[in-house]
């Protein structure tokens, strides 16, 4: 949950040195957020994602991170539903997390807030939206 919260902090910031002002960063930011939540495994789960755009899913932080609470907090639970399926099985064929991948994708959200943040360090240096 930390890497979390600090790669949306660094996305924030990144937004805000890569556009010239808070507006476009916000119409961006607003965009990203809507179509990272639409492709996050939650909404559409990952088995019924099209394959076409399976790609996006792979590429969202928001994906890695509730695929990362999910298996770890329910991937291991060997109880019953009332229907009489394993939670374990359930999680693993609704949703598509393996409990065995959270090191995977604890590396990866950690990657993206590294990212994140040199994208953001990156921006601030180089991009100079000054008018004179």
């Amino acid at each position: 949950m930390y890497f979390t919260l600090l790669y949306f902090t660094f996305y924030g910031m990144m937004s805000v040195a890569m556009t010239p002002n808070r507006n476009i960063a916000a119409v961006i930011s607003i965009a990203f957020y809507a179509v990272s939540n639409l492709f996050s495994g939650f909404i559409v789960p990952k088995p019924k994602i099209p394959v076409w755009w399976i790609w996006y899913y792979w590429m969202s932080p928001v994906a890695w991170t509730l695929n990362g609470l999910v298996a770890s907090q329910y991937g291991d639970i060997k109880e019953r539903f009332e229907t009489g399926e394993v939670v374990e099985k359930f999680v693993t064929t609704y949703f598509g997390f393996e409990h065995k991948f959270r090191g995977v994708v604890a590396v990866v959200v950690v990657g993206f807030a590294v990212l994140f943040a040199f994208i953001f360090a990156f921006s601030i240096r180089v991009f100079n939206f000054q008018k004179r």
